[in-house]
């Protein structure tokens, strides 16, 4: 049986030409959608994104996102080809960027392309359209104020989902206090509203054998710069070679080590939600950190 349903192929091939049925391969990484690798007849490969029907608008986000930050001419973003509907199947047919080692020059590379990113700046703070974070729809109302679209849109959106979702009472309670004490962790702090990659963690970027650093699987929107670099250090995967040509480009204000903790908690309480109680420590433990 092939992994990929005949429509889908139909219409993709209208696109791009007729796909080689003997060389479609599974492509692993991803737990939300199903990747495959196409190659043309004519050997052109490509990458392809599968979920259900009603995705259809998570897969237009990402093309916006990747077409902005493919822009931006900073850093490689693979390119989007084709969104569409094929029957019942929602898909994304993406340029295929064969990936090499993460190499110390690539990671110098990819902080100092990230802080070129950075700079692309507007005067509002969010995203002409909601998107997502994993499978979680990540709210993108423009605002002027960060401190409340973070308050709102990001950290107080999540809490109120842990609290549907069975967090506990006290993590909740916790929460609340902390939402009440987030003017203290911007005092003096007036960040850009700076294009963001949205979900840079180790697994979302990588580098051709040419050294050259790609980025991929955004979750884009204006916003903190500082909110990209603190993911970076939640779950590894960038070295002090990414931060130090990072800062080359563009110093972090000296406030950032006590606002990490409190943009990551985003994150661990986004990770709760989709993936249940093994996060509830963790965003118990930041809460206590963030409230001592």
């Amino acid at each position: 049986m092939r992994p990929v349903a005949e429509p889908v192929l139909e219409v993709v091939a209208a696109s791009v030409g007729a796909i080689d049925r003997d060389r479609i391969e599974t492509v692993g990484g991803g737990s939300i959608n199903r990747s495959y690798r196409l190659v043309t007849l004519r050997g052109t490969r490509y990458l392809l994104k599968t979920n259900v029907k009603s995705a259809l608008w998570m897969f237009e986000a990402e093309r916006v996102a990747l077409d902005e930050l493919r822009a931006t001419g900073a850093i490689r973003v693979p390119e989007a080809i084709h969104v569409s509907l094929a029957g019942d199947v929602s898909f994304l047919l993406l340029e295929y960027i064969e990936l090499g080692h993460k190499t110390a020059a690539a990671a110098a590379a990819c902080g100092r392309a990230l802080a070129m990113v950075h700079q692309q700046v507007r005067p509002r703070f969010g995203w002409h359209c909601d998107n997502t974070i994993g499978s979680t729809r990540q709210i993108n109302d423009w605002s002027t104020d960060w401190r409340a679209f973070f308050g709102d849109a990001r950290l107080g959106y999540q809490l109120r989902l842990a609290a549907d979702n069975g967090i506990g009472e006290s993590i909740t309670a916790a929460g609340g206090r902390l939402l009440d004490r987030l003017p203290g962790f911007f005092e003096g702090h007036k960040p850009a509203a700076s294009l963001l990659h949205g979900d840079l963690w180790g697994g979302n970027w990588g580098a051709t054998y040419g050294e050259e650093p790609v980025i991929y699987d955004p979750a884009t929107y204006y916003g903190d710069r500082e909110t990209d670099i603190a993911m970076t250090m939640l779950f590894g995967g960038f070295d002090r070679r990414f931060y130090a040509a990072y800062e080359e480009i563009w110093p972090l204000d000296a406030g950032f080590r006590r606002r990490r903790d409190l943009y990551n908690l985003y994150h661990v309480l986004n990770h709760f939600n989709l993936f249940g109680g093994g996060y509830r420590y963790q965003v118990s433990e930041l809460l206590g950190t963030l409230l001592a």
